[in-house]
């Protein structure tokens, strides 16, 4: 489908164009929330100013996801498939639309107190409330896609940590007899880089999981529930990249700040382990089609590199509120999905 017949179709299907409103709106309180992560440490280390790192965000979230796409679709159809929206058409689209308001009310609480929860959880989490209830069972969730969710989140968070430990030392070896005015000119250039793959491979992953949820939203509007992912449109890419970093110029410095300045402070050497260490460990995720949380890989990258150095480094008074927003996504953002798709079913 070309861009064009999207709108034309929209415009003349209104259970399309409010789907396709409210998930435009998840994917921006994902630029919000999730997509500064991947620029939080060069813009705290000064390497980058914040409108030029939100703009090579912008260009390597929409290269990640057309790379990542031409390479594998697994993380997409992951998503597509998590959920059972199987069944009336019309109820299971309620419930789809459901499921967005409630993200979004979700990210926007979370974005409100400057805590970056993750959007990949928020979006799981209230898709599978949503589908239980419009199946009126567990029977709405599919056990064998659910469980990549489990594996992916001891990967970003073991993989991650560990990663950035072992990078922070390394480089700290590498550059202990150069003198700190040339390495740092040295790492301003590397963060940069590594700053770019981090935005490259937060477009690889979330900005897959978002297209699978337009996908879902356009088939169920037309009345089918099976389609499945069969190609994603470039002008969807480009859609959702833009709609992320429109998200991140907007309010995405008081996330940078809690990530990149509140957490633990690092220095230019440090944001480069960090930034490597956390887009390595998505890569992995995503060649394997496990859905993984940005948020979770990139803050635990940083306080492996923080804990490289000292352990006291790290704030862990920080750590434990995204911790426990952690902790409290799954039940929280799924219990929302799962009144308000019951509530939109009974109304609508």
């Amino acid at each position: 489908m070309s861009f064009t017949e999207f709108i034309n179709e929209a415009l003349a299907n209104p259970v399309l164009l409010i789907t396709a409103v409210l998930t435009i709106g998840v994917i921006l309180v994902n630029g919000w929330t999730d997509a500064p992560n991947a620029i939080a440490t060069c813009v705290s280390t000064r390497c980058l100013r914040p409108r030029t790192a939100i703009a090579m965000a912008a260009v390597f979230n929409f290269a990640g996801v057309f790379v990542m796409t031409m390479l594998s679709k697994s993380v997409a159809e992951t998503i597509y498939n998590m959920v059972d929206f199987h069944g009336d058409t019309h109820d299971a689209i309620i419930a789809l639309c459901a499921a967005m308001a409630a993200i979004v009310l979700w990210a926007v609480l979370a974005w409100r107190y400057g805590i970056p929860t993750s959007e990949s959880h928020a979006l799981i989490a209230g898709l599978s409330g949503a589908a239980i209830a419009l199946q009126g069972n567990f029977s709405g969730i599919n056990a064998s896609e659910w469980i990549k969710v489990i594996y992916g989140l001891v990967l970003s968070t073991v993989l991650g940590f560990a990663l950035g430990w072992v990078f922070a030392k390394i480089t700290e070896l590498l550059f202990k007899n150069v003198k700190r005015s040339k390495a740092n000119v040295f790492f301003t250039g590397a963060e940069t880089f590594g700053a770019a793959f981090m935005a490259f491979m937060h477009g690889a992953q979330d900005g897959q999981k978002f297209i699978g949820v337009f996908l879902l939203g356009l088939a169920l509007s037309n009345g089918q529930a099976e389609a499945g992912v069969q190609s994603i449109p470039i002008w969807l890419m480009v859609l959702c990249s833009l709609v992320m970093a429109l998200g991140t110029s907007v309010g995405g410095m008081r996330i940078i700040k809690a990530v990149g300045m509140d957490m633990v402070k690092l220095e230019k050497y440090q944001g480069f382990s960090a930034d490597l260490a956390g887009a390595l460990c998505l890569l992995i995720s995503s060649l394997g089609g496990l859905p993984v949380s940005t948020t979770h890989t990139k803050t635990t990258a940083m306080m492996g590199v923080g804990a490289a150095k000292r352990v006291s480094s790290v704030n862990w008074a920080v750590v434990k509120e995204m911790v426990y927003t952690w902790v409290l996504t799954f039940p929280g953002c799924g219990l929302i999905g799962f009144l308000m798709a019951k509530l939109f079913l009974a109304v609508l």
